[in-house]
């Protein structure tokens, strides 16, 4: 199994080749996009079940030892959010396959969206802190072009920022990389966890900051979200829905992964978690509140959403991390869904402006239901996905006496069902408008490709199914949770002792 770790990463990248010599050939890229991903999800839900019964896996990059190598490691956190990743991938694939836009019309979009892919699965798997960097930065120039499919002005404007942002945080990643290894000669994970501990106190502190500030930025972590609701919402649909459900949850993991392993409780002091994590709920789900466009409401309640986990982050206790795993899972498949319905409404009524819409419960219902579901999971509503990690979440902070997060977290709870019903309200409810960009003649049953709403129903059926069976997802998710408190075997077994008991 230990072999196995470099798939997930290298066979992305083959597929990516193999849609470049494909030349303009549709049915060569899809099926090379296809086939790989499904080996993708193959992979990582076998990797899962090895790791959640015999302990993490590690691998070194051409034989070369820790902490000299390329060091890929799976425990239960990264393989549960790799099986959940690759499957979002995979419907958001057969999605753009069916939708008539940027798949259809640009023949590099398949080859680049692999390379996305490569990156997210190089990010869960990576065990030192440059490749890290690298598969980041994978990510990232690949969203560089998936975020300018069109080539429209505002698609070119708000790339240029995205692109901006982005390499200055880059930038001060690897700046953080040479302060790393300055301090201690090493970037491999499992040997920073110990000697970053035996650092000055001053000097932890600083490193615990700078890596809160570099993946707070990747994260959109308040007041370094600005660069997002301007981005996301001027991609093709697939690209926004990959980019709502993933980017901003690699940053998450990277805060967690570092938070955890190498500064341990009181790496950044809890106040100042608590009020980021406050101040992005609130920054988020008010701008939500005050759009009137489909896209920038999803996007800036994404904002608000990570303030959640990083409550969870800043409690530093097992039930505040199971809090973390549960919402990571919950808001992949959620804002996937969420997103790709906000394509199915812009394909049918041909606009994201809340005015130039209207009237869909009638001439559109299906899409009524794909929206209402997840958008209800969204507000933490019982059975659905988001009431285990919400509930998960609250009883943690009760636990802990953090009374005002609470209010901010009910608040912003109150905040977000306000938005979302905002959209159903009136891109379903209301009466049509009276300058519609379209006005649809399609049967009800008929208000998008098949190809385009099998992918979404399946999400919205993860995000009931996910409510439903949430224990056992709730005990894989604290027992990932106590990995991350304990992380010996994490180190023992990048170690090279093999796996860890």
């Amino acid at each position: 199994m230990n072999a196995l770790l470099s798939l997930p990463i290298v066979l992305p990248l083959i597929g990516a080749a193999v849609s470049i010599l494909g030349g303009r050939s549709r049915r060569v890229q899809r099926t090379a996009g296809l086939a790989v991903l499904t080996v993708n999800v193959g992979l990582a839900v076998a990797l899962l079940v090895d790791v959640d019964r015999n302990g993490p896996r590690a691998t070194q990059g051409g034989g070369w030892p820790a902490p000299l190598g390329i060091t890929l490691v799976a425990d239960r956190l990264a393989a549960l959010l790799l099986v959940v990743a690759t499957s979002m991938l995979l419907a958001v694939l057969v999605y753009a396959i069916g939708q008539p836009g940027a798949e259809r019309n640009h023949v590099g979009f398949t080859s680049v969206y692999l390379v996305l892919a490569a990156g997210v699965s190089a990010a869960f798997l990576t065990g030192d802190l440059f490749n890290l960097f690298v598969a980041i930065e994978m990510m990232l120039t690949a969203s560089y072009v998936l975020i300018t499919l069109g080539g429209r002005l505002d698609q070119v404007r708000a790339g240029m920022t995205y692109v901006v942002i982005s390499l200055l945080a880059s930038t001060l990643f690897m700046a953080v990389l040479a302060y790393v290894y300055a301090a201690t000669g090493t970037v491999n994970l499992a040997d920073l966890s110990v000697r970053i501990p035996e650092l000055p106190a001053g000097t932890r502190a600083a490193l615990a900051v700078a890596m809160l500030v570099v993946f707070g930025i990747k994260a959109a972590l308040v007041p370094l979200h600005f660069w997002l609701p301007d981005a996301y919402p001027t991609a093709p649909s697939p690209v926004t829905a990959v980019f709502a459900g993933l980017l901003t949850k690699v940053g998450i993991y990277a805060i967690v992964r570092t938070q955890t392993l190498l500064f341990g409780p009181g790496g950044v002091p809890t106040g100042l978690l608590l009020g980021a994590a406050a101040l992005t709920m609130v920054v988020g789900m008010v701008g939500a509140v005050a759009e009137h466009d489909v896209r920038r409401i999803l996007s800036f309640s994404i904002v608000g959403q990570v303030g959640y986990m990083v409550v969870g982050i800043a409690l530093f206790d097992l039930a505040g991390l199971t809090a973390v795993v549960l919402s990571l899972v919950h808001h992949i498949v959620v804002k996937t869904a969420l997103f790709l319905t906000g394509g199915l409404i812009e394909h049918h009524g041909g606009a994201t402006r809340l005015e130039r819409l209207g009237g869909m419960a009638r001439t559109a219902p299906v899409i009524g239901v794909l929206f209402l579901v997840p958008a209800l999971a969204l507000c933490g509503v019982p059975p659905l996905s988001g009431f285990a990690a919400k509930f998960s979440l609250f009883a943690a902070t009760v636990a802990r006496g953090e009374w005002w997060v609470l209010a901010v977290m009910v608040l912003v709870g109150v905040l977000t069902l306000v938005a979302m019903m905002k959209i159903w309200v009136q891109v379903f409810w209301a009466p049509p408008s009276e300058r519609p960009v379209r006005q649809p003649e399609r049967a009800v049953w008929n208000a998008a490709p098949p190809l385009m709403v099998a992918p979404t129903v399946v999400l919205v059926v993860a995000v009931v199914a996910i409510g439903v069976f949430a224990g056992p997802l709730a005990g894989l998710a604290e027992r990932a949770a106590g990995e991350l408190l304990d992380p010996a075997a994490y180190r023992a077994v990048v170690a090279g002792t093999g796996s860890a008991p």
